[in-house]
């Protein structure tokens, strides 16, 4: 379980270990032979599924502030707040996986996220804790998973007795395929 103060958790990942790091210096990345990346990876969870980011792409995990209202924007995109003069849009991710909406509560939290130029902020429900997952842990999504679905799933990871969803940060928060993500989801959780 996080603290709850401070507000902010910045997260620091060099780990002293001679490893490859990733090309921005921040974790160490390993590679396996069929290309899968390890490394450590932030898992929050949304409903009752654990899903993972790399932590390379985030920023920090706030705990969520008074946000601005934006008009004619679809629901998932909470508003936007001012993080020390920076104006971040804020996604909730699980209005945008077609989940139920959840009133905000003391565990849930803003992670702030990379992603190319741009900081995005995602509502999640918890989040869980920094992990080290190898890459012979992670598994590439089967075929029978939706195909334009794929594309923002990195894979999954067993750790202990969970399968967690690696999520790849920079196809799920492209605004291009926002929209796409969001119908998928919907079908998905629709019934």
């Amino acid at each position: 379980m996080w603290p709850r103060s401070p507000t902010t958790y910045l997260l620091a990942s060099s780990t002293g270990e001679s490893t490859t790091m990733d090309a921005a210096g921040l974790a160490p990345v390993v590679v396996s032979a069929d290309g899968a990346r390890g490394g450590q990876f932030v898992g929050f969870r949304l409903a009752d599924q654990t899903y993972v980011f790399r932590i390379e792409r985030i920023q920090e995990i706030v705990i969520p502030t008074a946000l601005a209202r934006v008009p004619d924007v679809p629901a998932y995109i909470e508003g936007v707040t001012n993080l020390r003069g920076t104006i971040v849009p804020i996604i909730n991710l699980r209005l945008l996986f077609g989940l139920e909406a959840k009133p905000a509560d003391a565990e849930t939290r803003t992670v702030v996220v990379n992603v190319a130029a741009r900081t995005l902020g995602c509502t999640v429900d918890s989040v869980t804790r920094v992990m080290r997952i190898a890459a012979e842990q992670i598994h590439a999504a089967p075929d029978t998973v939706a195909t334009s679905g794929r594309s923002f799933i990195e894979g999954f990871a067993r750790i202990g007795d969970e399968l967690h969803i690696v999520l790849d940060v920079e196809s799920l928060l492209d605004p291009a395929k926002l929209e796409m993500v969001h119908r998928m989801g919907m079908t998905q959780f629709d019934g």
